[in-house]
């Protein structure tokens, strides 16, 4: 009976993320316009920040409960995911896949790759201290620093099919939808621990395997969300900044922050095997796609939905 209780409270959990998911990114996009925000400034705050809120709140409900591991290994999970499902069906969604000619998309590319695989890194030595949080925390900021160094960046105003009235009577009411989301954020993201809590006793699985393979799906809705949403009204260009924004956002700002509240110990690295080689496929196939090309076309986002199908399947024989 217990068991049933958690899997409804954990489901319903990982709804709030994607009917909060769904509501910030609408309020926020209403604000931006409200401000007269560019639209690079909007995609950018959008997933790399807000996208990766549900991840900082369970990362920080983990930390304070003692079992900081839960983030690392909802983070690793989450950039398989962006890297392969996400980019993949918003990819099949866009009227010709997803274009990737920008030269900000390709220098952030190279931030990416590095923001992802530098937790692993740094955890080489079996924990992720204070001190190598900051370090996380300190990319972060370099790579905020770059982002919004360059003026030509923002010469392109928010647009919209439908224009939103320049009203402060629906700014405001866009910010207390804001506030309300994360509300619903941090209340799920208590229940998120719990349930993972359980399962890892209950069912004798490393609590990183939950966070590798549930909590990392269900907190991916935000950006999964975004990314289709943004292909079918054709605004390609912006997935995959945002997309990468946010695997930046996941892999320094809130590992990072989870480290400096509480230093991630990894005794045992053997489950995350599977995961690290298929975190570094996927880089390595993001990467190739992007630079090849400058486009991935929707035969590369069927061979990306196909690498994170074999890496379901390979930790399941093989990583468990």
């Amino acid at each position: 009976m217990n068991t049933i209780f958690y899997i409804i409270l954990f489901l319903l959990s990982c709804f709030g993320f994607y009917f909060s998911g769904e509501l910030i990114v609408k309020s926020f996009s209403k604000i931006a316009k409200f401000l007269g925000w560019k639209e690079f400034v909007v995609s950018f705050l959008l997933m790399s920040v807000v996208g990766s809120l549900p991840n900082l709140f369970v990362g920080i409900s983990a930390a304070l409960k003692g079992v900081p591991e839960l983030s690392f290994g909802d983070a690793i999970g989450g950039n398989v995911i962006d890297m392969t499902i996400a980019v993949a069906l918003a990819a099949l969604f866009a009227k010709d896949g997803i274009p990737a000619k920008s030269k900000t998309i390709n220098t952030t590319l190279i931030f990416t790759c590095v923001a992802a695989v530098l937790p692993i890194l740094l955890a080489s030595n079996g924990i992720i201290s204070r001190i190598d949080g900051i370090i996380l925390v300190g990319f972060f900021i370099f790579y905020m620093s770059w982002l919004f160094s360059k003026k030509e960046r923002f010469t392109k105003v928010c647009e919209d099919e439908q224009p939103i009235e320049k009203s402060f009577q629906r700014s405001l009411s866009g910010i207390f939808k804001v506030i309300f989301s994360l509300i619903i954020f941090a209340i799920a993201s208590q229940f998120i621990v719990e349930s993972s809590l359980y399962f890892a006793d209950v069912f004798n699985i490393p609590i990183m395997l939950i966070g590798l393979f549930i909590v990392g799906l269900g907190n991916c809705a935000p950006e999964i969300f975004f990314a289709i949403s943004t292909a079918k009204k054709g605004l390609e260009w912006m997935i995959l900044g945002g997309l990468m924004g946010s695997i930046v956002s996941v892999s320094t700002l809130v590992m990072g922050t989870v480290a400096m509240i509480n230093p991630i110990v990894i005794s045992d690295f053997s489950p995350f095997l599977t995961a690290r080689i298929f975190l570094f496929i996927a880089i390595f196939f993001f990467f190739i796609f992007i630079k090849t090309d400058h486009h991935i076309d929707k035969k590369e986002a069927a061979f990306l939905l196909f690498i994170y199908i074999f890496f379901i399947i390979a930790e399941i024989f093989f990583g468990v």
